[in-house]
């Protein structure tokens, strides 16, 4: 659990503007996650959580460097980086959008393997599609659903279940929760706390739901215009927070009980 998973040294990403010049939506960010972790990255809309985590899964170009398991991604090679993708998967943020409307559920679950357990035969593939929607709370049944059948939560548990069937030893998650209702939010978050536990995976988890960063992230780093503005373990973040920004964060907080004072705005 000490070993370190993932090193990210400097990350930038930039873009051009529509009016000329250059938008740093990364700025220098640097962190390490070790084995078995989780990392909550918080922030407002716009402040740069989803453009590093593509960044992070060699979507995005960047600058700096992010090794996974001690291997630097960027110096890979095309084969190596696909070999590699086999260890870092991804939880999108909207359910539906982020499945193929035209595959069924199963065929969903079973194209990673397709392409990162060649040596799995037809049948092999077909008992782990199914071992994985019960292992996500599905019933066998849905196998042969399409997306626009299930509701959203479902959705996201095929989603979850696709990104994990071939066991990486990461998973990045964009606002994985942030399209749901608020009941079916806290089953997402139990099953990729289960999953962590079960599995050992290691998870960025990104988010601006600072109670789902509570329930679920043992560390939290907190960006504001592409930068970190704190960074510590998640007890320290809400118990003793120490920029003003984080600060706010954790105002904007809706109290369990409506009675109490609404939180000041951002």
């Amino acid at each position: 659990m000490n070993e370190l998973l993932l090193s990210v040294d400097a990350v930038c990403v930039e873009y051009p503007r529509t009016k000329g010049g250059i938008l740093r939506a990364v700025d220098g960010i640097s962190f390490d996650l070790k084995k078995g972790a989780t990392l909550g990255i918080v922030g407002e809309s716009g402040c740069g959580k989803s453009s590093l985590a593509r960044a992070i899964l060699q979507l995005e170009s960047h600058t700096g460097d992010v090794q996974l398991l001690g291997r630097s991604l960027a110096a890979m090679k095309r084969h190596e980086l696909r070999r590699a993708r086999r260890d870092m998967q991804a939880v999108f943020q909207d359910p539906l959008a982020s499945l193929s409307p035209r595959m069924t559920v199963a065929a969903i679950i079973e194209e990673p393997m397709r392409v990162h357990e060649p040596e799995r035969d037809r049948n092999g593939r077909m008992e782990k599609v199914y071992a994985m929607l019960e292992r996500v709370g599905l019933d066998a049944e849905l196998a042969h659903s399409y997306p626009h059948e299930l509701s959203g939560g479902q959705c996201q548990r095929v989603g979850i279940a696709r990104a994990v069937v071939c066991e990486p030893q990461l998973l990045v998650c964009d606002e994985p929760v942030s399209a749901l209702d608020t009941s079916v939010r806290g089953q997402i978050l139990g099953l990729l706390a289960t999953l962590r536990r079960d599995l050992g995976i290691g998870i960025v988890f990104i988010a601006h739901d600072m109670t789902a960063v509570r329930y679920l992230c043992d560390d939290v780093l907190v960006m504001k215009d592409g930068r970190i503005v704190e960074f510590a373990a998640r007890d320290e973040i809400f118990e003793s927070p120490k920029h003003p920004y984080t600060r706010q964060l954790l105002e904007a907080v809706l109290p369990p009980d409506p009675d109490q004072q609404p939180p000041r705005a951002l």
